[in-house]
């Protein structure tokens, strides 16, 4: 969709895209981190990429924008602005994805499901049902990265602004650690 390239200058330039030897919240490891968060920092980036994911469902009669809190609540925002269309987030309260603050998803309407980076599409797999169960449609599923490469299926139209499957390994398989190169544990979430 978008010029590759130009999308990875972006990342690195918002350091939302790292490249070393990192620690991953599953316990692998790899040589890129995505962190998406910094895309948000600064209007510049986060601008660009969701006009980006925007335009690619601009004829998609789109009503509403959902993301799952906290990752992809700017993201709903920016991308929405964009569509000209309102925005809303779902968010976990006693680990269940839920709405929240009197947010509806209307009957019927046509809703585009956000994510900054979709890994395992566990979040969006959440709100899919919860825009399911509100009667809408869900029109499509949308991040700013793909890690899986293009390789996941949510059972309707997935964009994103770039696709790249990153290679992880196993600790004791890890080839950076075989060359001697210390790793990093970035991120948000603790170790499993």
């Amino acid at each position: 969709m978008a010029n590759e390239e130009r999308v990875i200058t972006v990342l690195k330039e918002a350091q939302a895209l790292l490249e070393g030897h990192f620690l991953l919240t599953s316990g692998r490891h790899s040589n890129r981190y995505f962190q998406c968060a910094k895309i948000f920092k600064n209007a510049k980036y986060s601008e660009e990429l969701c006009k980006m994911l925007a335009d690619s469902y601009k004829d998609a009669g789109i009503d509403l924008v959902v993301g799952p809190a906290m990752g992809a609540v700017i993201m709903a925002y920016e991308v929405s602005r964009h569509l000209n269309v309102e925005n809303i987030f779902t968010e976990r309260e006693d680990g269940v994805m839920t709405l929240r603050r009197n947010f509806e998803i209307p009957e019927g309407a046509n809703v585009l499901i956000v994510e900054d980076v979709i890994t395992t599409g566990g979040s969006v797999k959440e709100v899919i049902e919860i825009v399911k169960n509100a009667g809408a449609n869900v029109a499509g599923v949308g991040c700013i990265v793909d890690r899986t490469g293009g390789k996941i299926d949510f059972g309707t139209q997935f964009k994103s602004v770039i696709s790249i499957e990153v290679e992880s390994y196993e600790a004791d398989e890890c080839p950076l650690c075989k060359q001697g190169l210390p790793f990093v544990k970035p991120g948000s979430r603790k170790i499993k």
